[in-house]
């Protein structure tokens, strides 16, 4: 069996490469970097997608970019027997409320190409990357104890990378979920607020989140080089889950047979990615 993964050294990629080669599956793997990536030994890595001889490919819209639709072509061409599309569970929203479509994100037509494509199929929709969290905060952890930012009360339920890769692994390794679009999420919906408290309980440090105009999220955002659109729809995001909480499904756990990994838990084992300088 061979399994292609597009975005291999990425944060779902990385883990899915590492678990499918504990299953003993000859996997090959999408990189700019042939031989540097820091990839299991075994593994076939590769500069481009090569469909012939593979059993299942995983599709990564950000990483394929504008290649998806010929790699899906590809894959019904030569036989392919399983697609696994990375969706997310906003994708059936407007594009306004969906921020990683402006960092090259698109889950919707990875997932309707997918389904579409006379190849058997699975979609995953998982919630907010708890990998998201460093990013946005670490640099204002670094410099004080006040995290700024929009909405204190906005709710999210945010999902290990490695929970993903192990149920697309399932996905890749079984024909369980067949034709399922699957809604991933961590095991409990928090607040901006409640994240904040538990990093700052995490780093033994006393945190807090300060709610801030949006107007002053979005130009901080666009200072840092994102795109105006960006900043908006993560803003518009944000603001619909103010008065509720948010959507926590259980899917992790029926499929792996353990819960999903908590918020605290994943930052007690990360906790340098919120103090640590990243190149």
């Amino acid at each position: 069996m061979t399994i292609v993964v597009t975005g291999a050294t990425g944060n779902v990629g990385r883990p899915l490469v590492e678990q499918l080669v504990k299953a003993g599956v000859h996997v090959r793997a999408v990189t700019r970097r042939p031989g540097q990536a820091g990839l299991p030994p075994g593994v076939e890595q590769v500069p481009e997608v090569v469909c012939r001889g593979a059993s299942a490919v995983f599709l990564n819209s950000r990483a394929l970019g504008s290649a998806l639709a010929d790699v899906v072509a590809s894959a019904h061409r030569h036989g392919v027997g399983k697609l696994v599309a990375l969706s997310a569970i906003n994708a059936d929203d407007d594009d306004g409320r969906q921020p990683s479509r402006y960092r090259g994100d698109r889950n919707r037509e990875c997932e309707q190409l997918a389904a579409g494509s006379g190849v058997p199929w699975v979609s995953l929709r998982p919630s907010v990357f708890t990998t998201n969290f460093p990013g946005m905060w670490a640099a204002q952890i670094r410099a004080g104890d006040v995290v700024a930012g929009p909405y204190a009360s906005a709710a999210l339920a945010p999902i290990a990378e490695a929970d993903i890769a192990a149920v697309a692994a399932q996905a890749l390794l079984t024909d369980e979920l067949l034709g399922q679009r699957v809604p991933l999420t961590g095991p409990q919906s928090l607040t901006n607020a409640e994240l904040v408290d538990i990093v700052g309980t995490v780093l033994h440090r006393p945190l807090r989140y300060r709610e801030v105009p949006a107007e002053f999220v979005r130009q901080r955002f666009i200072d840092n080089g994102f795109p105006a659109e960006f900043a908006d729809a993560y803003i518009a995001l944000l603001a619909d889950t103010v008065t509720s909480p948010a959507l926590v499904t259980h899917d992790v756990e029926k499929i792996l047979g353990r819960p999903a990994t908590p918020f605290a838990q994943w930052a007690h084992d990360h906790a340098a990615l919120f103090t640590e300088q990243m190149s």
